[in-house]
């Protein structure tokens, strides 16, 4: 058995067997899953109307019953002025106070700037959204009956467009997926940014521990530096890299469990063919199956296998910059002026990631997803949306990345060699590059 397979061996059983790595392994899918399944339970708890207490003197939402979230009480503005409105309300059990003053010159639109809500605490942006939205149609309709217009015919008048889009390749016509495919690309690129950040960063931690409790000397006088940041690398990569398959599994098992517990009552069949609900839950599983749909348009086999190489790839380049790192310094303090160039780009991948996005196929996508520190978010974000006459595009970027890690390993050999016996002292770039330049001896 090689020394570097030793060094892999021992980086990973060490930290597998650690307690802290069954824990968040554990819990890992327990909190992504509540992250996704708590707000649609949330939205689904019905903590009853808002009670909006009214005095309106125009009487402009005179007979206005509110909706499903808020019910709308009027008082009389002839026996209640603002004064007395303001003492009933903090004596009653209404959430809000609603006070809409007439305009004295009987235009409508002078309502909108003398209107005010009241509560017995912070007014929510919802209900504000709310009320806000319901006066500005209620003076629109004030306003064409002014004019002698009918506010039925042009509501009848007006036509809701949705279109259908569909993208045309050599395999054919088929609709477009573009909302699912954004959503797909931006939690791949996301992930891969996570991920590199959290194991790249177990990198440089065990590298200043060991340097700092002085056991790479004993290590260095066995191994050489170069094998010994290899072995370190690929051990604790494959560690993420188990965890995260563990991640995958649990989280499908929790999704399933969830999706035949918790949300079985969001498509209970049963309830489909009678009244409001039935209707409701159909569009729920009509949409649910357009989503499926899409799903299909997306190459999953070739997303699933990028994810895992650029994760694999962007993983072992930018460990061994960390590793570099962590040798350069004798603490995690002193190691924040070189941390910073090493994860710009990474917090670039994720800034541009939204363009990308939006335009997956534009020149700024193309060349951040060309660019080795760039483009394991940035291919990501872009692969569900590439065509199969695109697929070079996904293998050049791949061979740019595996030449920016061999470049990258090379690079960080050379300051890990002299660096990691270096104690007592700040380097400053200038000598990181003195390093990366000294002839083997």
């Amino acid at each position: 058995m090689s020394k570097t397979t030793l060094i892999i061996q021992r980086e990973f059983m060490t930290r597998v067997k650690k307690r802290s790595f069954l824990i968040m392994t554990i819990l890992g899918p327990l909190l992504f899953a509540a992250l996704i399944i708590a707000p649609a339970l949330i939205a689904n708890m019905d903590d009853g109307a808002k009670t909006v207490l009214v005095v309106d003197e125009p009487a402009l939402l005179l007979g206005e019953d509110g909706s499903d979230q808020y019910a709308f009480t009027n008082l009389n503005p002839a026996q209640f002025n603002l004064e007395t409105a303001k003492e009933f309300f903090q004596k009653s059990e209404f959430d809000a106070l609603l006070y809409i003053r007439s305009g004295e010159t009987g235009d409508v639109t002078w309502i909108k700037d003398h209107t005010a809500i009241y509560g017995k605490g912070d007014i929510s942006m919802n209900m504000q959204r709310y009320i806000e939205s319901l006066m500005e149609e209620k003076i629109q309709e004030e306003k064409m009956l002014l004019e002698g217009i009918d506010p039925e015919i042009v509501a009848q008048s007006r036509v809701t467009v949705n279109l259908l889009t569909y993208s045309i390749d050599e395999e054919g016509e088929k609709a477009s997926a573009t909302p699912v495919k954004m959503i797909v690309g931006y939690m791949a690129g996301f992930m891969i940014y996570f991920f590199i950040f959290f194991y790249t960063s177990q990198v440089m931690r065990g590298v200043i521990e060991e340097k700092t409790n002085r056991i790479i000397e004993v290590i260095i006088s066995s191994v050489k530096p170069f094998q010994l940041m290899l072995g370190k690398v690929i051990g604790i990569g494959a560690v993420g890299l188990l965890q995260f398959l563990i991640w995958v599994v649990l989280s499908g098992v929790i999704y399933a469990v969830a999706g035949a517990t918790i949300l079985k009552d969001k498509f209970d069949t049963e309830a489909l063919a009678s009244g409001q609900q039935g209707m409701d839950q159909a569009m729920e599983m009509g949409k649910g199956m357009e989503i499926m749909q899409m799903l299909e348009t997306i190459n999953l086999p070739v997303v699933l296998g990028g994810f895992l190489f650029f994760f694999i790839g962007g993983y072992l380049l930018y460990a061994a910059l960390f590793a570099a790192v962590g040798s350069a310094v004798d603490n995690e303090t002193d190691s924040q002026q070189f941390m910073l160039p090493v994860t710009i780009p990474l917090i670039l991948g994720i800034v541009v990631m939204a363009q990308v996005i939006e335009s997956p196929n534009g020149p700024i996508a193309f060349w951040f997803s060309m660019f080795p520190l760039t483009s394991p978010i940035v291919m990501m974000a872009r692969l569900p949306f590439l065509q199969t006459d695109q697929l070079w595009q996904l293998a050049l970027s791949g061979a740019l990345l595996v030449a920016g890690f061999i470049a990258a390993t090379y690079l960080a050999g050379r300051i890990y060699r002299v660096g990691i016996l270096m104690y007592g002292k700040k380097p400053s770039w200038k000598e990181l590059y003195k390093w990366m330049t000294y002839r083997n001896s």
